[in-house]
Order: structure tokens, then C-alpha cells, then sequence
């Protein structure tokens, strides 16, 4: 199984968590991936914590919080303290593992959030052998790396941030050679259109990472009148919380799959 497939790849962002599907507040529970996957979708965006037991499980903050009736810090909880801990008050944070073996072809984006899930994430990976579905990412790419070394097979990637801001320093300043530096590790792109005042999406940086072969794909998209300028802008696939808009617009445009 090849991770990239297709023209375009829509990617559900921490699942489905929407008031039409019923999962409105129950971002990255196993109910909001359900949900995006009965409405079609063969991608999923999840982030990643390890427990301090070493438990990877799904889930944005590096605290229980703001999105479950739980609280303190994922990496000092042990795996069962975290699990009575109930997402909107209602779905139980999920193992990496449980999402990955779940839905056995559907292709999840991994966003390795915190040191505490660089082994804990190769482990999921491992036991479920979903080496060719998954793409492992995070914003600093020590921590990617980190989880690709202890993986037995190659996996799609995606930029960090320091490797980001080169690539765009590269092709910002027709520097071909820095930007081709910049991305050498990786697969993928996974940026937002604008970071602070600095544009990051436009056509010649869609340009410059088709040049290199790489796909560019932009967060968190909502907006249909934005999705569409994108998709003409020529990027590869978008992330979403509105996967239901998203869809509608693929579909109109011929080019859901």
C-alpha cells in the first residue's frame, strides 16, 4: 500500500467532530474517525502522546483538559489513569493502536506532538504493521526522526517547521539548492497558508514542492470558498475539520475519491 494515492488527498482533521455526524466536541475520540469514515474518507489527522507507561494514544494537548473530564499532563499518567478519562465527557481516549488497527485501510497522518510518543508511536506502527498507511510527522523533526528509527520499515513523512522555514527561505530567495536541502528527508509539506505575517501558500512555493516531488497539502481549511482557491492554486490535498464541505466540493469538482 502506497500512502500518497490518487490527485488529491482529503484529510479529516482530528477526525469528524461535527454536530451533523453527532460527534460535535469529540475531536480525535474513535467516534469522530468513525465519522469520517462513514462520510467516505480514506484519510485521517491525529496527534500523538505517549503515556508515561509508554501507551501511545490519540489525542491533541499535551494535558487531558480542555477536551475530557480528565486532567494533568498525558506523559506523567500512566495508561490507566488516561483511559477513565472520557473525551466530551463522553468517548474514551483512544490508543494509536486501536485507531490503527480499527480501520485497517484507511491512511492516518501522525502528528508526533511530545517526546513521550516518539516509541510509543513506533510501537503502534509496529504491532499493527501499517508502515505503508501511515505518515509520520511533527513540527520538530528530532522527534520524527526519532520514531522513524525505531520503525523496521520506511513510512511516508512529513516536514517540521525549521525544515519548512528553509524550504521557503530557499524558494523565496530562488535559492533551488536550499530548498531541495530543506526537504530531503521528507514526503510531504503540511503547512497553513499563512504563519503569523509570512505567506507560505502560493503559487511558488506549490511550484517549488512539486519540482522536488513533493506533495503539499494545507491545515485547517473550513472555508469552501478557500478550499477552492486552493485546489486551483494546484495542492495536494487539504485538512480539514469540515469534512462534510470538503467532500461536496470534491464531489462537485469530480475529484473525490
Amino acid at each position: 500500500m502506497t500512502y500518497f494515492e490518487g490527485p488529491f488527498q482529503a484529510l479529516a482533521h482530528r477526525g469528524f467532530a461535527h454536530a451533523s455526524a453527532g460527534t460535535e466536541g469529540l475531536e480525535n475520540s474513535l467516534a469522530a474517525f468513525g465519522a469520517a469514515v462513514d462520510l467516505g474518507y480514506r484519510y485521517v489527522e491525529t496527534d500523538a502522546h505517549g503515556t508515561s507507561d509508554g501507551v501511545a494514544v490519540a489525542l491533541h494537548d499535551e494535558s487531558l483538559d480542555r477536551t475530557t473530564d480528565g486532567a494533568g499532563l498525558v506523559a506523567e499518567l500512566p495508561w490507566s489513569e488516561v483511559r477513565e478519562a472520557r473525551i466530551g465527557g463522553i468517548e474514551p481516549v483512544p490508543l494509536l493502536e486501536d485507531l490503527l488497527a480499527g480501520w485497517p485501510q484507511l491512511r492516518v497522518n501522525i502528528d508526533v506532538k511530545h517526546v513521550s510518543g516518539v516509541g510509543a508511536v513506533a510501537r503502534a506502527i509496529e504491532r499493527t504493521a501499517s508502515w505503508g498507511r501511515v505518515c509520520v510527522t511533527s513540527f520538530d523533526p528530532v522527534r520524527r526522526r526519532g520514531t522513524l528509527d525505531r520503525l523496521s520499515h520506511p513510512v511516508a513523512t512529513s516536514a517540521g517547521r525549521s525544515e519548512i522555514r528553509a524550504f521557503l527561505a530557499g524558494v523565496r530567495l530562488r535559492v533551488r539548492p536550499l530548498a531541495r536541502r530543506a526537504l530531503r528527508d521528507v514526503d510531504a509539506l503540511q503547512v497553513p497558508v499563512r504563519e503569523r505575517s509570512v505567506t507560505v501558500v502560493d503559487a511558488a512555493s506549490v511550484e517549488a514542492a512539486h519540482a522536488l516531488g513533493k506533495k503539499l497539502h494545507v491545515w485547517t481549511i473550513n472555508d469552501p470558498d478557500e478550499m477552492a482557491r486552493l485546489i486551483d492554486e494546484g495542492v495536494d490535498g487539504l485538512i480539514t475539520d469540515r469534512a462534510d464541505l470538503l467532500k461536496d466540493l470534491l464531489v462537485e469538482r469530480g475529484i473525490w475519491e
